[in-house]
């Protein structure tokens, strides 16, 4: 299958060379929301596509800005704006003058045929709401977003939670082992893009490829959206063992574990997962670099140094400063299903996580949970 969507995406690419208009009728207008640092990195990589390729894309890229007061008074959109660099979330990176840094969300998408969903999970809902009607029905749009839809119970995708609140046919997602100073640094890097249309997927690579940024297109949405998000439950579990003063060892098994349950809960709730996605760079590349360099290992760490829940983490350590966690909203998420469907035997690791987090449990149970941890039969 992913032989043949390979090929598929190859003609599309060859088709487009020869005729660059051919799935455009004209130059598509770019709107960013969110300027948190993987949001200002990406707007910087599209900011510096956009005028390299004029064919396929306008020059002025919106940026949406969440307005804060910068510590010499100045607003950090005027910064932004004058500056060139957002001294707030990604200071000392120059973002291309074309990329306008806009506090009005309503105004920012004004007539935008692409949209690139860049916050946090957990304020999107209020975000979609002001934008509800005030899109062009034929949107385009891509989440960036790692994490669920949290505003209600149960497991539900951010890319559906975008569909049934704007109202449009689809989404795609991009998701992979992104640090976003490293890619600011140039530092080469890969990234997944999952798309349902093999135009919108090469349109949304031509936006966002770079030499030092390599993006692979493949259809197994769902599953490049759910790494993302789960990565960061495993990750916390890694910032366990870290705090716990084990080695790579044992950290390298809470990885291959938790990629374990993440494909097996995929495959079990996810119909059409593919194992081959959770060989892309958003499944096992991601769930290596959060497990090593990610905020949610440094959460979990903190986590059990000092005994304090995560949501009061960001007060107490000033690495997760403005750094808002979706993976405990993730963790009880999942949780949740497994519970229900009485899977807890099977998925040791996410339920001993939920235990240590949120019930009181000894964070050295994630100990006892890895060495009875079986492997998985092939029929569930």
């Amino acid at each position: 299958m992913m032989r043949v969507h390979l090929k598929g995406l190859a003609g599309a690419l060859r088709k487009i060379s020869r005729n660059p208009r051919c799935f455009h009728n004209s130059a598509k207008k770019v709107a960013v929301i969110g300027s948190g640092n993987w949001g200002t990195t990406m707007a910087r990589i599209i900011g510096s596509n956009v005028t390299r390729k004029p064919n396929l894309f306008q020059d002025e890229v919106q940026m949406y800005v969440y307005e804060s007061v910068h510590e010499d008074g100045r607003r950090l959109s005027d910064i932004i704006n004058t500056e060139h660099v957002n001294v707030k979330n990604l200071p000392g990176y120059v973002i291309p003058e074309n990329v306008i840094a806009n506090p009005d969300l309503v105004d920012s998408v004004k007539d935008a045929d692409i949209l690139v969903f860049n916050l946090p999970p957990m304020f999107l809902k209020k975000t979609c709401l002001k934008l509800k009607g005030n899109i062009k029905p034929d949107v385009l749009a891509i989440s960036m977003i790692k994490g669920l839809d949290h505003s209600k119970k149960g497991f539900h995708l951010i890319s559906q939670q975008i569909k049934d609140i704007l109202n449009i046919p689809d989404v795609s997602v991009m998701m992979g082992a992104n640090i976003a100073e490293e890619v600011a640094k140039e530092m080469f890097s890969e990234s997944t893009i999952g798309s349902n249309s093999l135009e919108h997927g090469y349109i949304f690579k031509e936006l966002l490829s770079m030499p030092y940024f390599k993006v692979h297109v493949i259809s197994d949405v769902e599953s490049v959206e759910f790494c993302g998000a789960i990565k960061n439950v495993v990750a916390i579990g890694a910032g366990i063992i870290d705090g716990l003063g084990y080695g790579d060892n044992t950290k390298a098994a809470i990885i291959r574990i938790g990629l374990e349950e993440a494909f097996e809960f995929s495959r079990a709730f996810l119909p059409g997962s593919r194992m081959s996605t959770f060989f892309e760079s958003c499944g096992i590349a991601d769930f290596i670099v959060t497990c090593y360099g990610g905020k949610h290992r440094l959460a979990g760490e903190a986590f059990v140094k000092t005994g304090k829940p995560f949501k009061e983490l960001e007060s107490v350590v000033p690495e997760l400063r403005f750094r808002k966690l979706p993976g405990p909203d993730t963790l009880e998420a999942v949780f949740k299903v497994v519970q229900d469907k009485k899977l807890e035997k099977k998925f040791p690791l996410v339920t001993v996580l939920h235990n240590i987090c949120f019930e009181g449990g000894s964070p050295s149970d994630i100990i006892e949970a890895l060495q009875r941890h079986d492997e998985f039969p092939a029929n569930l």
